[in-house]
């Protein structure tokens, strides 16, 4: 599209600018130059001068069309940085819908789909050509199709675009877990059936095992890895692959639902009440909702998934908004409940779980679960039993290694000569037990048996079938190659007493995924623990506590039973922020706000929490983005009315931010 001879129509883009200003998140109209025209294609990066700031920005092109008012001004685009078209117009349309529905900028949302532009890569992606779909083989298809039958109606669902929740499988199968089976089944039928799929994990671990198994199945042709520790040229590459027209399965993280895979098939999560899958970026959209705008946008499925079933999807399938598939024959781990019992034989173990772990050590690896990593995570008073602290900073001390001098876990200073301020005792106590603290005991215990460490400071993937007692944290548990032999959860009333709205279901999640790692008949024994979590466990009924969650909260209109919108500012922007809400959402309830009381970390501020139904979001969302664009705009104005010379107001940067769907809100 040209521009026309003696002032008539002009060729105009419309463009996105790569900004943090909330009051720039919409298009701007720039004249396409003649000797630009063939270059400026929809989706291509180009620079453009923004006359309020003065200054040259990039900004992707979404629209192209034609100007009729020939006395309209309009600055023209000043360069095309790329002829790559890395903005397809889906992905567009998805970034304006997930950054609408949490009140924020549609490029903020781009930032975290479009990885940062590598020159190289770029280069060699346009000169190469592009391979045709890669073949998926009969026996693979047959295998994958064989997989799904597991759930009657799933291989159907995912074909015809269905929302599908279902249990993954517990159990390991040639040294992966079960559920990597099905998900890259699911991405195998997708493929066979010329579209693409996303398969979106929580961590790097989940991404690993996951990939080991699709690449088992596919093509190395066919898959991209999304992995943030990858160079960026690597990272760049993989996302240009996602712009072919040929099908792909992209294996990632929680940015991976913004792929721009074409003719997309599924959308599967595994384990979406992981706190990985919360974006902690603006607008901090989770991986789950941004899949459900997808697939409302698209002809896609969803397949969302895991060891435990959140109260979030769970509200979905009440609603019936999403559908539940059950497979064909239940499966569940043989789950104890342990009474605590010390004894100095057996330590904090209960003889049954030690009885447990001696057989099951005859036979293969045992799992021991531990709430936290290190020695002794804190200490106490000898004495008195009061927290031990440390008297510079005030911060917990914990011990990192036996006989060790305690050290504070803020500062890091030794307590060398430390003093309980409540008796004047000079002696700690151990108060809590960590992994490494947890394997010296075992190993007494156990004399004789190898004893693996796997936390965060010693990260192990998987573990041999020969007898080992494998100590791991929450979430770092090694994969074993046929199934753990017995699996001990300890610290469980330690991990409930967490101050978290959801710490119920986040412990149920963590004692289910270890469960999920024990070989068939091995016993599963939860020590210290009763409670709605406790027999969820016990009888692997995970969905059901998800519903009683859901019963509970309601009465309280606690997320997930409505949504929460969180406002912290200044104060005379939380009250007009407030007040706009009253005036154009009159349907919200008496008690439907919180506060607003000052900000714990600065006390000059506010917060303020907005409690409505799911029906009233578009509204909510719309009204309060409204509000951050007029504090950002208000903030701006006051800049310019600054005297010259005059000192800069030290006002901060953000008067007014707003977030939406926050798990566990709080003033």
């Amino acid at each position: 599209m040209t521009g026309a001879v003696g002032g008539a129509e002009r060729a105009i883009a419309r463009v996105i600018v790569d900004t943090p200003l909330p009051q720039l998140d919409r298009l701007f109209d720039y004249e396409i130059p003649g000797e630009l025209s063939e270059r400026v294609r929809v989706g291509v990066r180009v620079k453009v001068p923004l006359r309020s700031a003065g200054r040259i920005l990039e900004a992707f092109v979404v629209e192209r069309a034609v100007e009729p008012d020939a006395d309209r001004r309009l600055a023209p685009i000043e360069e095309v940085v790329s002829d790559a078209v890395v903005l397809p117009p889906g992905l567009y349309r998805l970034a304006r819908a997930v950054a609408d529905r949490a009140a924020g900028s549609a490029i903020d949302v781009l930032r975290l789909a479009i990885p940062r532009r590598m020159v190289r890569a770029e280069k060699t992606w346009l000169a190469a050509p592009h391979d045709d779909a890669a073949a998926v083989g009969a026996a693979e298809i047959d295998a994958a199709r064989a997989e799904l039958a597991a759930y009657p109606g799933l291989a159907e669902a995912l074909a015809d675009g269905a929302r599908v929740a279902i249990d993954a499988p517990p159990g390991v199968l040639d040294g992966l877990p079960r559920w990597t089976h099905v998900w890259a089944a699911a991405a195998v039928d997708a493929l066979a059936r010329g579209r693409s799929a996303i398969l979106a994990v929580p961590d790097y671990r989940a991404r690993a095992l996951l990939d080991r198994r699709v690449r088992e199945v596919l093509p190395a042709g066919a898959i991209v890895t999304q992995d943030a520790g990858r160079p960026g040229p690597e990272r760049y590459a993989g996302y240009l692959r996602t712009l072919e027209e040929s099908p792909v399965v992209v294996i990632g993280n929680r940015s991976a639902v913004y792929a721009p895979a074409p003719h997309l098939g599924v959308v599967a999560l595994f384990d979406d009440g992981d706190p990985s899958f919360e974006e902690p970026l603006a607008p901090y959209v989770h991986a789950r909702d941004a899949a459900l705008v997808r697939q409302g946008l698209d002809d896609t499925a969803l397949l969302i998934g895991g060891h435990t079933r959140t109260s979030d999807t769970e509200r979905l399938v009440e609603i019936g908004f999403v559908q539940e598939i059950a497979p064909a024959r239940r499966e569940s781990p043989r789950a104890v409940l342990a009474p605590p019992q010390d004894t100095p034989q057996t330590g904090r173990i209960p003889s049954a779980a030690f009885r447990a772990a001696r057989e099951g050590l005859e036979l293969g690896p045992v799992l021991v679960q531990v709430a936290r990593p290190g020695y002794a995570p804190s200490l106490v008073c000898a004495e008195c039993r009061s927290p031990a602290r440390c008297v510079p900073c005030g911060g917990p001390l914990y011990a990192p290694a036996r006989g060790a001098t305690p050290t504070c876990r803020w500062c890091g200073r030794g307590a060398h000569g430390w003093v309980c301020a409540q008796c004047d005792s000079t002696r700690v106590r151990l108060s809590s037990s960590g992994s490494e603290r947890t394997a010296d005991e075992l190993g007494r215990a156990f004399p004789g048996v190898r004893v693996v460490v796997a936390d965060g400071a010693h990260p192990v993937a998987d573990v041999d079938d020969a007898p080992a007692l494998v100590v791991a944290t929450r979430g770092a548990e090694p994969i074993p190659r046929s199934g753990y032999r017995a699996v001990l959860l300890l610290d469980g009333d330690r991990m409930l007493q967490a101050p978290d709205l959801r710490i119920g279901e986040s412990c149920l999640r963590w004692w289910s995924n270890a469960a999920a790692l024990a070989a068939p008949e091995a016993p599963v024994h939860l020590v210290g623990v009763t409670g709605p979590a406790a027999r969820a466990l016990a009888t692997w009924s995970q969905p059901a506590y998800a519903r009683a969650e859901l019963v509970e909260r309601a009465p309280l209109a606690m997320p997930p039973a409505a949504r929460v919108a969180r406002l912290e500012g200044l104060p005379d922007r939380v009250d007009d922020a407030l007040a706009s809400l009253r005036q154009e959402v009159p349907e919200l309830s008496s008690d439907a706000i919180l506060g607003p009381v000052p900000a714990p970390q600065a006390p000059e501020r506010r917060i303020a929490l907005v409690r409505f139904p799911y029906s009233l979001g578009t509204t909510v969302a719309g009204t309060l983005r409204a509000a951050v664009v007029q504090a950002a705009m208000a903030q701006r104005a006051r800049a310019r009315r600054r005297e010259p010379g005059a000192p800069k107001p030290r006002t901060p940067a953000n008067t007014l931010a707003v977030r939406f769907d926050i798990p566990d809100p709080e003033l």
